[in-house]
């Protein structure tokens, strides 16, 4: 599999440095993170999601970094970095072992069918 992405060469000269930096900082906090913790979910406030994200982790006792950025009022442009750097559309974005698993719903099956304890052994 192989992402879809815009390459470099159809990215104007004078606009990559943007695209390059489009809220680097946010971005590399949470690389941050990931790099610092086993298991992490990047959510926002108001979403049900990554609320169900976190009880399913404190289900199963596994330990894990949440962040948090804005809710549906606030913070959008910065979220929108974090999708276009990994490519998935929503929240909450969880990482396990480095790894993008996706949201709430696909940790849950992880959980249920054993592959999220074979990730974190």
């Amino acid at each position: 599999m192989s992402r879809n992405i815009l390459d470099e060469g159809h990215i104007h000269a004078a606009i990559r440095d943007v695209v390059a930096n489009y809220h680097a900082d946010l971005v590399g906090e949470v690389q941050a993170a990931i790099a610092a913790n086993a298991v992490v979910v990047v959510g926002m406030a108001q979403n049900p999601h990554p609320k169900q994200a976190c009880k399913a982790l404190d289900a199963a006792g596994i330990a894990y970094k949440y962040l948090e950025y804005g809710s549906y009022f606030s913070q959008w442009y910065p979220r929108l970095a974090l999708k276009m750097w990994t490519g998935w559309p929503t929240f909450p974005m969880v990482f396990v072992k480095g790894v993008l698993v996706g949201g709430a719903s696909d940790l849950k099956k992880l959980a249920a069918n054993g592959e999220l304890q074979r990730m974190l052994a």
